[in-house]
């Protein structure tokens, strides 16, 4: 017999929960650039339409599928198709797609964990160096920060779903929080800060074109963890009591307000410590903006706070970042784990152990793809350009398949699993949910024109990323 599933242990651990797998460093950098390049108030107004009218009723095919098969993504397709190997292998890319995007999740996350410590430890100066992150990436200190981020995955994980995951994000989501408006407030009190907030509020829709709006709709997708069978996951951990409906509006919510809080952050900031700045030099990569353009912002405060003070609020921001990533990388990585123990039956503890050592065998492949090992720096070439291991990660499992397990599940739940099991599944708990305009919408939308959507944005990746040539935008 087998052991009984593990739970949630609250509806506000499920929602925190979710709603850490969803905030990441995206949020909290990529997003407020992504707005102020390209429309400001504009993209904000398309980007809360796509969460709504689009990722919020994916998340909740998600979540449905996962609550009534109470089982991981591999073992949800399969038992809900009586083992039918094509949704077998729409499983499998549920499960392989998050593994690998946890592989370069690690890494970054490695390299915030280092530039918190040396921030702590009054390095900004040297952070603040041109050619400090070149150096960084390839330095041998890397793989010590990595033993130290595995270490706190492994103990939030191991404690398992609701002593281990549910009580990090109830600990870490709030916290974050808190740092984040604190950090927001400090700024705002900064000369010219204003400015910055008008750049990203005020709507200008002339930089609104294809390319922006296929831009915003791939921001909210993966910002909100659809496609990682992280929904899927979470929601096998929800009795029948929950209320899905109204939990994936909350996560939904507390996702996009995140995203739009660290805008009133890093735009400010910009603006207050570098008045003459052209937003169209922004660096379009989270990764250039943490990294290369922030630590200068920070070390600028040392006019008028000293070092001391621009060291404490550079490594609170980075802590920040650092909590923002670790709930992210955990639900991430929970769902492979998940499935090895479903669908091998292997306890926790093995489960971490047999995944977390391909997960360091293969975030050393990529950590060590960027000059320091050349097999994987040039690993491939397609489009015209040379892409290291961990490029090919993010082109093939971040940029590409996403959108396709998106479009899979939407087709699941309307065409193979019916809309009645769909809706059946989602009434239950939420009573309010059932007949309503909201239940009508989401049937509609996950059996028309999202899975088009979807597709569209699919098979334009596909000709972007391999073969150098958008079909849209």
């Amino acid at each position: 017999m087998s052991a009984p599933r593990e739970q949630f242990g609250s509806r506000l651990g499920f929602i925190l929960a979710a709603a850490g797998s969803a905030v990441g460093i995206g949020n909290m950098v990529g997003f407020p650039v992504a707005a102020t390049k390209n429309g400001g108030g504009a993209f904000l107004l398309i980007y809360a339409l796509f969460v709504a009218f689009i990722c919020l009723p994916v998340m909740l095919a998600e979540m449905s599928v996962g609550r009534h098969s109470r089982k991981d993504p591999l073992g949800a397709y399969s038992s809900l198709t009586d083992g039918h190997k094509g949704w077998k292998l729409a499983g499998w890319l549920s499960i392989i797609t998050p593994f690998m995007i946890a592989v370069f999740y690690l890494v970054i996350t490695v390299w915030i964990f280092g530039y918190l410590f040396h921030s702590i430890t009054g390095n900004l100066d040297m952070l603040a160096a041109p050619d400090t992150f070149g150096s960084f990436i390839n330095g041998y200190d890397l793989f010590y920060y990595m033993v130290g981020v595995l270490a706190v995955i492994y103990l939030i994980l191991q404690g398992g779903v609701s002593q281990g995951i549910e009580k990090a994000a109830k600990f870490m989501m709030p916290t974050l929080f808190v740092m984040l408006v604190a950090l927001v407030i400090f700024v705002l009190t900064l000369d010219n800060a204003f400015e910055g907030v008008k750049y990203y509020v005020i709507p200008d829709f002339s930089k609104i074109n294809a390319s922006v709006v296929n831009g915003a709709l791939s921001q909210a997708f993966f910002s909100l963890s659809l496609g990682m069978g992280i929904m899927i996951t979470y929601g096998s951990y929800l009795d029948k009591k929950a209320d899905v409906p109204g939990s994936a509006k909350m996560v939904a919510l507390l996702d996009t307000a995140v995203a739009f809080i660290a805008g009133l952050l890093i735009l400010p900031a910009v603006f207050s410590f570098n008045p003459d700045i052209n937003t169209n030099d922004l660096s379009d990569s989270s990764v250039g903006m943490i990294f290369t353009f922030l630590p200068k912002i920070f070390l600028a405060l040392q006019t008028t706070i000293g070092y001391v003070g621009a060291s404490a609020i550079a490594s609170f921001f980075f802590l920040l970042v650092f909590f923002a990533a670790i709930t992210s990388i955990v639900s991430i990585f929970e769902v492979p784990v998940a499935a090895l123990m479903d669908e091998k039956k292997f306890s926790r503890r093995k489960a971490l152990g047999w995944m977390g050592l391909l997960l360091v065998i293969f975030s050393l492949m990529a950590a060590t793809s960027f000059g320091m090992v050349d097999f994987f720096t040039g690993f491939i070439s397609y489009a015209g350009q040379s892409k290291s291991f961990f490029d090919v990660i993010i082109d093939v499992f971040y940029d590409t398949i996403l959108p396709l397990n998106g479009l899979l599940i939407c087709i699941f739940v309307i065409y193979r699993w019916k809309k009645e099991n769909f809706n059946k599944e989602l009434d239950e708990g939420s009573p309010s949910y059932e007949h309503s305009w909201f239940e009508r919408y989401v049937d509609f939308s996950v059996g028309t024109f999202i899975p088009v959507i979807l597709l569209l944005v699919f098979i334009n990746t596909v000709a972007l990323k391999y073969f150098g040539t958008a079909l849209i935008g």
